[in-house]
């Protein structure tokens, strides 16, 4: 029996230190007594884990002192529920933050280890894919360093999105192992499980003429269990939680089945929980594949709704006082299962009516929608969702029908406007839209970025912005600059930090003091000799890797994001074929030396973007072993794109590919870690390109191409691309070369589907954009003639980009939407 003793009694933890001698002796310690090492025989790994766990013993001093004045104030939270997370590495970010950075350093050099050797050991979290995970991930890191209270929710994946190879040029994936070893960061809460169920049926009960009440059995049940990473915000003056749910089964092993001797279906049950938390984005062309992916969507909104109202009710707080209490942030349309969940919860558990409960629900939850592709807004056949969910399926009906009835008594909608608010989508094979669902219950609907917001209300959400227009608002995407300047552009901040002094630090918007130093020669010669270390750290990256020898003087353009049609690393590749035609036909003229650098993974199943991922590669191969190029050209796609790559690629770059067809990227993030950094864009109006445009000055980027607006009218009125490509001899012998095989003579019809896909249709306006893709790179050789030019244009891009700072747009969502 454990005796209960009062918190009065209990010995205070002494405050810990940041004497090196001191770091040194704790970092012993945990060798020792925590991993169970001697120093003697000590690897380079146990030494990881023992400097970790120190750095998190000093966070989660602050981590609790956080955690108990939100308790003593009762304090409104933040939820962020997001499929992804991409946090990247954590140590060098948490000591950074913590101030801690030289100190550990010297700590370890007390005791001859390195401290960069170990960190460069530390594996990537594998737990998001792309710009959504990364947001996400910089959102927990500025809420903490606001002060705002908050929680973010997701999953535990055990392999992630996938460990991207590289075979004869083809994409391969693998599984990604970042948990084989554990994870030091994370504290299993054993005490925080839920039960979650899936399939079964509903039972009315009604007794004594009272309203029916509904009771759902599911069929199959798993457990979810949290695990805690503390997320400390910068000068550690506040620490917030990372709460990942993994599964488990009910019942790990038939025993009877296993004695049976059928030991493979006695592992049926834990097979089939242990699945929801593998993979991220599980391939879904296949039924298997969408139900796995609902079936994890619902998992950990499920435990993440059921956790929120444990801890409301278990601070004496009442139902009634939820949207008081809680502010729920969808990040995307991935959590918006979460809507029916809470209706369920407080319905079904808690005995709340319906109205109550909807009024409740609408004012708590908050919906941040990232694209305008309407396929990407998820929807889930019905059937489907009736048999995984049919509790939920009922309340998505009589949600659908209050919403239904209203617009068409209240408001007077039309057939043709009810089709597009309603939950069902009975255009072809009925489906419950899920971005319809994250819309009609929340009270907040924001866009990403200025464009992004006023397309949503004249596209997707067009019918719902005029049944709701007081929700849709805008919050333009931001990054955290302890990140994405502090960590990975140390030789940079201290630079600038030496220039206008620390202020920036805190404030990040306080980088313009640099303005003034844009046109001082000496200055401008100190900045080019920081980007030129940087280049060569990626070039001797590249080399280690690939075997790949460039040259750091040469202009280094960059393309870094997830492989897809839109953002159009497609036409990156054909200019390149068109400049690799030049430079052999015009060997007279004065070309600039370029680097084509790509990276990015393409979804398993998206046949498109796999095979650009091999046109890049076979397009490498034979301009990096053309003699005839000498060196003016090379190309390479580097694999296995994650936040650490990223950290050396972004610091490097000249200039930064933002080209995505205009009105389809709703923000974009790595437009802003480029120029933060000291890179000129070039890049489309589109997203938070026209912003930066509106920050930097039109002088110092490069734009091109259609807009949003022309995009649509051409659309709508019939884009011949075989003319546009018939009339541009510069695009048509580059994409004759890429079908007939120069570039795949071992298969000269490999690539003749993405050529094809051009003539006929070209929706993604590469062919229409490529005339002004092409002069914009000429201009862009020019500009870098100019060296004094195109540094005062750089560093007026690092001194113009705080307002991009991720504390500014979480400020915003707080004062707007959370108010916590």
């Amino acid at each position: 029996m454990i005796k209960s003793l009062n918190k009065a009694d209990l010995p205070l933890p002494q405050p810990r230190v940041s004497d090196p001698e001191v770091l040194a002796a704790e970092i012993i310690e945990h060798l020792t007594y925590g991993i169970g090492k001697d120093a003697t025989v000590a690897t380079p790994h146990d030494w990881l884990t023992a400097t970790i766990l120190v750095v998190r013993d000093h966070i989660i001093d602050r981590w609790m002192e956080s955690t108990r004045a939100v308790y003593a104030n009762n304090a409104k939270r933040v939820y962020y529920l997001s499929l992804e997370f991409l946090i990247g590495r954590l140590m060098r970010d948490a000591m950074s933050n913590l101030g801690l950075m030289d100190e550990i350093r010297e700590a370890l050099a007390s005791i001859g280890v390195e401290l960069d050797v170990i960190a460069g050991l530390e594996p990537d979290a594998a737990l998001g894919n792309g710009g959504l995970g990364r947001l996400a991930a910089c959102f927990m890191e500025s809420m903490a360093t606001v002060h705002i209270p908050a929680y973010g929710y997701g999953i535990r994946y055990v392999h992630g999105l996938f460990r991207q190879q590289m075979a004869d040029g083809w994409q391969v994936e693998l599984p990604e192992t970042w948990l084989a070893h554990g994870n030091p960061w994370e504290f299993e809460r054993r005490e925080s499980s839920y039960e979650i169920g899936f399939g079964g049926a509903v039972e009315t009960v009604a007794e004594n003429g009272e309203e029916a009440h509904f009771i759902w059995k599911p069929g199959e049940r798993v457990i979810a269990t949290a695990y805690d990473t503390p997320i400390v915000g910068w000068r550690g003056g506040h620490v917030n939680t990372l709460r990942l749910w993994s599964a488990q089964p009910i019942d790990p092993i038939l025993l009877e089945a296993f004695n049976a001797g059928d030991h493979i279906g006695a592992l049926r049950e834990s097979n089939k929980a242990e699945a929801l938390t593998r993979v991220l984005y599980p391939a879904d062309a296949t039924a298997a594949g969408q139900e796995l992916r609902l079936r994890q969507e619902y998992f950990f909104c499920s435990a993440s709704l059921q956790d929120i109202l444990r801890r409301h009710l278990q601070q004496g707080n009442e139902l009634s006082a939820l949207p008081d209490k809680v502010a729920i942030q969808l990040n995307d349309t991935h959590p918006a299962v979460s809507v029916v969940e809470l209706m369920r919860l407080l319905c079904d558990v808690h005995d709340l009516d319906l109205d109550t409960a909807w009024d409740l629900t609408s004012r708590t939850f908050s919906y941040t929608n990232h694209t305008l592709l309407p396929e990407a807004l998820e929807s889930w056949p019905v059937p489907l969702f009736e048999r995984l969910l049919p509790r939920h399926m009922q309340l998505v009906y009589v949600i659908n029908a209050k919403i239904l009835r209203d617009a068409r008594k209240n408001r007077n909608f039309s057939d043709h406007e009810i089709s597009h608010i309603s939950l069902i989508d009975e255009s072809g094979d009925r489906r419950v839209r899920m971005g319809n669902l994250a819309f009609i219950g929340s009270h907040s609907i924001n866009g990403v970025s200025a464009l992004h917001t006023a397309l949503m209300k004249e596209t997707v959400f067009a019918d719902l912005h005029k049944l709701y227009p007081e929700r849709i608002n805008n919050k333009t995407n931001g990054i955290t600059p302890r990140r994405w300047l502090m960590q990975c552009n140390p030789r940079l901040t201290s630079l600038i930090r030496d220039t206008v002094g620390p202020d920036f630090l805190d404030d990040a918007e306080k980088l313009k003091a640099l303005d003034a130093y844009a046109d001082d020669a000496e200055f401008r010669k100190q900045f080019a000799a920081v980007k030129r270390t940087n280049k060569e750290q990626l070039a001797n990256l590249v080399a280690s890797r690939m075997g790949i020898r460039l040259d750091p003087s040469a202009m280094f353009d960059i393309q870094i994001k997830r492989i897809h049609e839109y953002k159009r690393q497609l036409l990156n590749i054909v200019e390149t074929v068109a400049l690799f035609d030049q430079i052999r036909t015009h060997p007279e003229r004065d070309w600039v030396p370029r680097v084509k650098l790509f990276a990015g993974k393409a979804a398993p199943s998206y046949h498109n973007a796999k095979l650009i991922i091999k046109l890049a590669n076979d397009v490498a191969r034979v301009i990096n072993n053309d003699p005839a190029v000498r060196n003016l050209l090379k190309v390479v796609f580097i694999p296995n794109y994650n936040v650490s790559l990223a950290e050396v690629m972004v610091p490097a770059a000249d200039l930064s590919e933002q080209i995505s067809t205009a009105g389809m990227e709703a923000s974009g993030t790595g437009n802003m870690k480029f120029a933060l950094n000291g890179a000129l864009t070039i890049g489309t109006l589109d997203g938070a390109n026209v912003e930066m445009r509106d920050h930097v000055g039109e002088e110092n980027i490069v734009i091109f191409g259609m807009t949003a607006d022309e995009v649509g009218k051409l659309r709508a009125e019939g884009h011949n691309p075989r003319a546009v490509i018939e009339s541009s001899r510069e695009l048509s012998q580059a994409l004759a070369a890429i079908a007939s095989g120069v570039f795949s003579p071992d298969d000269p019809g490999r690539f003749s589907e993405l050529v094809d896909g051009l003539y006929q249709h070209d929706w993604f306006m590469v062919a229409a954009d490529f005339n002004a893709y092409a002069k914009a790179q000429r201009d862009v050789d020019a500009l870098w003639a100019d060296e004094a030019s195109w540094y005062s244009k750089t560093i007026r891009n690092t001194a113009r980009m705080g307002w991009f700072s991720s504390d500014r747009t979480i400020q915003q969502y707080n004062t707007d939407i959370w108010r916590a």
